[in-house]
């Protein structure tokens, strides 16, 4: 069990700093292509990169144990 904890929090990590890469890239492509600091790009790829470093910080989180 304590395998799938354990690759169930690495898969948590994984996807957070995906999240937070994806949010970065868009928000970047929406700039380069023109778009203004309130443009849909921009907002949304904001938005991704904060819930990708709120998964990460929570995910980082002292855990107690059971």
């Amino acid at each position: 069990m304590a395998y799938v904890q354990r690759a169930y929090r690495h898969s948590t990590r994984l996807f957070g700093a995906l999240m937070i890469l994806l949010g970065s890239a868009m928000a970047v492509t929406a700039v380069a292509r023109g778009g203004g600091p309130l443009s849909y790009g921009v907002v949304l790829g904001v938005l991704f990169a904060a819930l990708g470093a709120a998964r990460l910080y929570l995910a980082a989180a002292p855990r107690t144990e059971r």
